[in-house]
């Protein structure tokens, strides 16, 4: 992933970076899934996804967003939106995925989404919120990732 503007010096930038870089191993992991024809293993997987996913968006949405959407409100609102379109489909592993004949499709087309969003936030609004948050907004995303926790097991030091 990117590593060209300095973003992932910040302890925050960099735990997003690390849920990122898990949800897109993940993703190869449905991928071979897909191809192999073994949709109860997407459903699992994509359940994993899920569980990375959740605090990730709880510290975007609840911290970093916010912060960030007086400036780049057309931008935030998109990738907010984004966050639902793929919730809704990974939400689907948790039914009757397998009477459903559209759904490994259509987790493969958002799981190509996730991944174009992964880019935006690590090209765009990453860098974007290095430039532009102020201490008290880092502080507020901070809290919120104290509040909300990881599901990527973080490096001992």
């Amino acid at each position: 992933m990117c590593e060209y503007c300095g973003c992932q010096s910040l302890t925050t930038i960099d735990e997003l970076t690390q849920e990122h870089d898990t949800v897109v191993r993940l993703i190869a992991h449905v991928r071979d899934a897909y191809r192999d024809g073994r949709i109860a293993r997407m459903a699992e997987l994509a359940r994993q996804i899920t569980v990375v996913l959740t605090p990730h968006t709880q510290v975007e949405e609840g911290g970093l967003f916010p912060a960030m959407a007086a400036e780049f409100p057309e931008q935030i609102a998109a990738l907010e939106a984004e966050h639902r379109r793929i919730e809704s489909v990974l939400a689907e592993a948790e039914g009757s995925f397998l009477a459903d004949a559209t759904w490994p499709g259509r987790l493969m087309d958002t799981l190509a989404l996730l991944r174009e969003h992964i880019l935006k936030e690590q090209d765009g609004v990453f860098p974007a919120a290095l430039a532009t948050l102020d201490p008290d907004q880092w502080e507020a995303v901070e809290a919120v990732r104290a509040r909300v926790g990881s599901a990527v097991p973080q490096p001992s030091p």
